[in-house]
C-alpha cells in the first residue's frame, strides 16, 4: 500500500519509526516532510501536502502526526476528499460506551469504527500521547481494518463529500 506520511516538529522522531516499520511491512511510503527537526513549523505546511496526495490518489492513505493529532486532522479535513480521524490513545472501559450502552469489544475499537462506519483516509496520531508500540499498533489495526459498504455509511460519507 502506497502511504503519505507527515508530522509536525512533535512527531518528528515517531514517524521516522513508524516509516521504518511500516516498509519493514512492505509499504511504499511518501514522507512529505519534515526532513529536520524544527522546533516552529507550522503544521499546515506539512500536512496539506500529504492530505492532497491522499485526495488525488497518489497515495491510498495517510498518517499524520502532531503532539495532539487535533489541528493536525483539522488541516487535512480542509482539502476535499480526506477524510481524517484522530486517535491519541486508548479509551479506558468506564468511558467508552457504544450506542447500545456496552463497552466496545476492546481499547482500539474507535480506529476500527473510523475506517468501518466512516471510511476514513487519513489517520491523525497525538504524538505526545502514544508509545511507539501504541503507534505501530494503532496503524496496523487501522489499515488492516475495511470500509464496511453499509448503506447508511456510504449515504452519509457522500452527503459529507457534497459539502466540500
Amino acid at each position: 500500500m502506497k502511504i503519505a506520511l507527515t508530522t509536525d516538529h512533535a512527531g518528528f522522531e515517531q514517524l521516522k519509526q513508524l516509516q521504518s516499520y511500516l516498509e519493514q511491512q512492505g509499504h511504499d511510503c511518501v514522507n512529505y516532510g519534515p526532513t529536520a527537526f524544527e522546533p516552529e513549523d507550522d503544521y499546515p505546511d506539512l500536512i496539506f501536502p500529504a492530505a492532497k496526495a491522499v485526495a488525488n490518489g497518489e497515495c491510498e492513505v495517510g498518517i499524520i502526526m502532531g503532539g495532539s493529532g487535533q489541528g493536525e486532522a483539522i488541516a487535512a479535513n480542509r482539502v476535499k476528499g480526506v477524510r481524517a480521524a484522530v486517535y491519541y490513545g486508548p479509551a479506558t472501559p468506564t468511558t467508552a460506551i457504544d450506542a447500545e450502552g456496552t463497552a466496545p469489544a476492546d481499547q482500539f475499537e474507535i480506529l476500527r469504527l473510523s475506517k468501518q462506519h466512516n471510511n476514513a483516509n487519513i489517520l491523525s496520531l497525538a504524538a505526545r500521547f502514544l508509545s511507539p508500540e501504541d503507534i505501530t499498533q494503532a496503524v496496523d489495526i487501522w489499515l488492516k481494518t475495511p470500509f464496511s459498504n453499509v448503506d447508511r455509511h456510504e449515504r452519509r460519507i457522500k452527503k459529507l463529500d457534497e459539502l466540500e
